[in-house]
């Protein structure tokens, strides 16, 4: 086995690898490949992608084929995490080092990361929370026990001193002109679920969640309420619970069924462009994990956040701590409101649609406040490509 190349590699911008392990669902790689598109796109950086299940991916991006060991999509290399034993031996060693969500590193490139001259810069990107120690441990560097290596802990978040969350600088300009636009508007309902958008009377509501036992008293809400509800459903972990709903085996895409006050559609999972237009033509995003907890927010609309559950309901204080920023400014009876609703998704109670849209005027006004904050603190791939420079000066 040759020797792995110690020089840094001479192209005119920056090279970067981000590495991938997708632990469950859609949102590691969700989140690696938002980040890798812009970083290409946005800061004209040379980015590899090293990921460990491309099935996951190809549901994400057509484009990936899952046999391929090595391949470019969208102009960024990919890489089958698994296929290349020469990670760090024939390949070079990047510029900046993502490791996603801590995974492992392959040995051989980490021993290769440590001979390179000069060695890279190298990211721990963490998954994302709103709790205020996130600010504290942002940046810290974290020195390797065995090799003259720095690793520096990269935290999403929130709040002012975090690493903040992705947004592409075209996406406010996007969600403007598909929302401003009612032949886009049409053509969407119109290829999404075969009929024309529905009155403005009707509450247009997506939901993407976990399995979730609060569905089904949601679902019967629903189909009591005084007006229309329109719900929209990616295929997906919840799609069983409402096919049970409806006495179906399947809500499979195209299916289309009514009972009482709701009109159901099933939608065909998309990509994520495809995504951010599901969440700009509903009025209620129901989402979960974070990479659509992050899209709701960008999309300026109500949410409720179906957090990945962890044992010893670890995940609620995260959950109150995104609360707390979102929540931040609304009258004490909308944040009450607003809490219970969340709490209750999360399994702790039962959902009250009828007391969650008292607020809706306030809810509405504050989605659209809250995207403007926390785009006051920088987007994460901005953030992270600012502190990568001031390291490799």
């Amino acid at each position: 086995m040759s020797s792995a190349p110690t020089q840094a590699l001479q192209p005119s911008t920056i090279a970067c690898d981000i590495f991938c392990a997708v632990i469950d669902n859609f949102g590691d790689i969700g989140v690696c490949w938002r980040l890798a598109r812009q970083l290409a796109s946005e800061h004209g950086w040379q980015v590899r992608l090293f990921v460990d299940d491309l099935h996951a991916f190809h549901k994400l991006n057509a484009s990936v084929d899952v046999q391929s060991a090595r391949q470019t999509v969208d102009g960024i290399v990919v890489e089958h995490w698994h296929e290349p034993a020469h990670a760090g031996d024939t390949l070079q060693v990047a510029d900046v080092v993502i490791e996603a969500f801590a995974c492992e590193l392959p040995h051989v490139y980490v021993e290769a990361m440590a001979r390179r001259e000069p060695v890279p810069v190298w990211f721990n990107l963490e998954y994302l929370s709103g709790e205020d120690w996130v600010a504290d441990f942002h940046l810290r560097p974290s020195p390797h026990p065995r090799h003259a290596l720095n690793k520096t802990f990269f935290f999403p978040g929130l709040g002012e001193g975090t690493g903040g969350v992705l947004k592409e600088r075209d996406l406010d300009a996007r969600r403007a002109a598909f929302e401003s636009s009612a032949e886009a508007r049409a053509a969407w309902w119109q290829t999404k679920t075969g009929s024309a958008p529905p009155s403005s009377e009707a509450t247009v509501v997506s939901l993407f969640a976990y399995e979730n036992p609060a569905v089904d008293s949601l679902l019967e809400q629903w189909r009591d309420a005084e007006r229309e509800i329109v719900l929209l459903v990616p295929e997906g972990r919840i799609s069983g619970a409402v096919a049970r709903f409806f006495s179906l085996p399947a809500f499979a895409a195209g299916t289309h069924r009514s009972r009482g006050s709701l009109r159901a559609h099933a939608l065909a999972f998309t990509d994520q462009p495809g995504y951010d237009e599901l969440l700009w033509a509903s009025d209620i995003n129901f989402v979960r994990g974070e990479d659509s907890f992050v899209r709701a927010q960008w999309a300026a609309r109500p949410f409720v956040w179906h957090i990945y559950p962890q044992a010893d309901d670890a995940h609620l204080p995260k959950l109150d701590a995104a609360l707390a920023h979102y929540a931040h400014g609304l009258p004490a009876t909308a944040r009450a409101a607003l809490g219970r609703f969340w709490h209750a998704w999360n399994g702790n109670g039962t959902p009250d649609w009828a007391d969650l849209q008292r607020h809706r005027r306030l809810l509405d006004a504050r989605a659209a406040d809250w995207a403007r904050e926390l785009a006051s603190i920088g987007d994460l791939a901005g953030n992270l490509a600012g502190f990568a420079k001031s390291q490799l000066k």
